[in-house]
């Protein structure tokens, strides 16, 4: 094996402008770049000349290149050449599959390492004007999939525990899942009323903002025809969001105006 280098780094949420220095100057060195479908494509014009790039996204409902073969796309590569940038959307260590690829670049003896980026849950919260954590408010936050890797919603989450939980909740890929999810949520006890927001293309082109309560947050969604990705969260401060004045009457309603049914 060659002492070659592969680079996990962080692109962030949709802004080229969030990426990390140092993600910036290893993209910008890197003989072969394989990149996710949601990172910024103005990044790849940062790429060295004769840099190979390989697209190796993941979408719903279309055909797309099985993880099996990134993992061996970045052994191969990385056997051939000095550096090697795996490029993926947000931060790579939050539902990104990294410790698959760390798994298959470890077994192979190439050396790595791991630059974060910036996640959807903080961008989305940025966006909206959301702290995720309120001192006497809020001191937990849970990222969660809304998703599981069979395009189900997880059964493995403690639904019980995320239901009672003191807590700012964020959920990943919960387009498909979102009715799901909130009447789950709903149902296991967790208030109705509570404030809640659906984040379209965070930090990206064409980025909105549903609100609405967490009773009729889906619906809402629904109506505004919201499409992957985007993000759902919902806690005690999401209240506090700066949000366009539609939006806001949504987060700032009586609760006998929201809608409960499961």
């Amino acid at each position: 094996m060659n002492d070659a280098l592969v680079s996990f780094i962080g692109a962030g949420p949709g802004d080229a402008d969030l990426v990390t220095v140092r993600g910036l100057r290893r993209l910008r060195e890197a003989d072969v770049v394989l990149h996710d479908r949601l990172i910024p494509r103005a990044l790849l014009d940062e790429t060295r000349a004769g840099a190979e790039i390989i697209d190796v996204g993941k979408a719903p409902r279309r055909h797309c290149i099985g993880q099996a073969e990134i993992n061996w796309i970045l052994v191969d590569r990385a056997r051939r050449h000095r550096h090697v940038a795996r490029l993926k959307g947000g931060d790579p260590a939050i539902f990104g599959r990294l410790a698959e690829e760390i798994a298959a670049v470890r077994a192979a003896g190439v050396r790595f390492e791991v630059i974060p980026g910036v996640t959807a849950a903080t961008a989305a919260a940025a966006l909206a004007g959301v702290s995720l954590t309120e001192r006497g408010t809020a001191s937990i936050v849970v990222l969660a999939t809304g998703t599981d890797h069979n395009g189900h919603l997880p059964a493995s989450l403690d639904w019980d525990l995320l239901a009672r939980a003191d807590a700012t909740l964020v959920f990943y890929m919960t387009v498909r899942g979102l009715e799901v999810i909130t009447a789950t949520l709903r149902a296991l006890g967790r208030d109705p009323r509570e404030p809640a927001l659906v984040i379209e293309r965070a930090a990206m082109p064409g980025e909105r903002v549903v609100a609405g309560r967490l009773g009729d947050i889906a619906a809402a969604a629904r109506a505004a025809r919201v499409e992957s990705p985007a993000v759902f969260m919902t806690g005690p401060t999401v209240s506090a969001a700066t949000v366009p004045m539609a939006a806001r009457a949504a987060l700032t309603r009586e609760a006998g105006d929201v809608e409960v049914g499961v």
